[in-house]
């Protein structure tokens, strides 16, 4: 591990100087800075660890030499405390050298529709994307609807959006999966609680370089846009719907009063979807070795319940409970966030050390 820790101080410095040479144009100034951004934490807790441990060493003379029972009693004290640090600091270097997930840095295609539930399931639809759209916003992320399918109650059927910011994608890929509510709908005229689930997908935005589609390889059929929107709408060919023929994947954009807006929006989330496809895939090919990653990605898993009445959310994946639900339907979802990812980095680590 302090082989490979040596190492990555050594391109830091590398990287450093390289960007204090004045010689570089300013892409390839960018590129290096955040390589060299990527692997700050790493070098920091690293020379930390270092100089802690030098610390300890001397402590260590210093209580052999010692004859002083009060200064020996002070030197104990002090090589204990070193030593939790050295410890914590270690426990911390082994998880900043676990493999760096690529997607992390990566924007995202939020994708929430009902499922079970009917009206209830859009509503509560309505309200994880409400709930999203402020953790973004708590995080100076920007949120754009791609495509939405409205009920006339103020709920979705079926909402996609994309979000942009500072490493969207790695606080929000655990995110994938059921999301199941328990309330009392509006509606219901006797009180009774009622169960309704909602499917979020998170996926890591395709960029183009990553995803080529050829030409050839699509179908794009244009149509007058159904829906609120007024006169325009329903009187422009402005709906594009675009079908890709060797995965029949289909996405329809019609928000855009814009043809070319459409088109454009309909092809970010058609590559993406082909990514999530391809990576699916592989990672279907790899679960043997992925054992840590079991239960974060799965779309078709239930992961948490939002209960109303007792004011309640569950994770069922770490077990965890917390009688918050108004705070983290506003966006305060750090408190789950934090713990999934203590988790699975603990899962990631105990794989290492087997060998997976």
């Amino acid at each position: 591990m302090f082989k490979k820790l040596e190492s990555v101080e050594q391109k830091y410095k590398d990287l450093t100087s390289r960007l204090n040479s004045g010689t570089l144009e300013p892409k390839e100034m960018q590129r290096i800075a955040k390589e060299q951004a990527a692997l700050r934490e790493t070098v920091e807790t690293y020379q930390e660890y270092v100089q802690v441990d030098n610390q300890l060493k001397e402590s260590k003379e210093i209580l052999e030499a010692e004859k002083d029972p009060e200064m020996k009693a002070l030197a104990k004290e002090e090589i204990s405390d070193l030593q939790d640090r050295k410890e914590n600091l270690e426990k911390h270097l082994k998880i900043l050298l676990l493999p760096k997930d690529p997607n992390d840095e990566k924007n995202t295609i939020l994708e929430i529709r009902a499922g079970t539930g009917g009206e209830e399931a859009a509503l509560f639809a309505s309200d994880l994307f409400r709930m999203y759209s402020r953790y973004a916003e708590l995080n100076k992320w920007r949120v754009e609807i791609l495509s939405a399918n409205e009920t006339g109650k103020g709920g979705y059927k079926e909402i996609i959006a994309e979000i942009t910011g500072d490493a969207v994608y790695s606080k929000l890929k655990f995110e994938s999966g059921i999301h199941r509510v328990q309330r009392v709908p509006e509606t219901e005229s006797s009180g009774r609680v009622h169960t309704s689930a909602v499917s979020v997908a998170v996926l890591p935005e395709a960029e183009e370089v990553e995803v080529e589609i050829p030409d050839s390889e699509l179908r794009i059929d244009v149509m007058r846009a159904g829906g609120a929107g007024g006169q325009h709408v329903n009187t422009t060919d402005s709906a594009v719907r675009i079908t890709h023929l060797p995965t029949n994947i289909v996405v329809l954009c019609q928000d855009e009063r814009s043809q070319h807006k459409n088109k454009a929006k309909a092809m970010t989330i058609l590559r993406t979807r082909i990514l999530d496809l391809r990576q699916s895939e592989q990672a279907a090919k790899e679960a043997e070795k992925r054992k840590s990653m079991v239960g974060s990605g799965d779309r078709s898993e239930k992961i948490r319940t939002y209960n109303f009445p007792q004011s309640r959310v569950t994770d069922h994946r770490i077990g965890l409970t917390l009688q918050s639900l108004d705070g983290v339907l506003g966006g305060d979802l750090d408190k789950i966030f934090e713990p999934l990812q203590a988790h699975f980095q603990a899962e990631a680590l105990k794989d290492q050390a087997q060998g997976l």
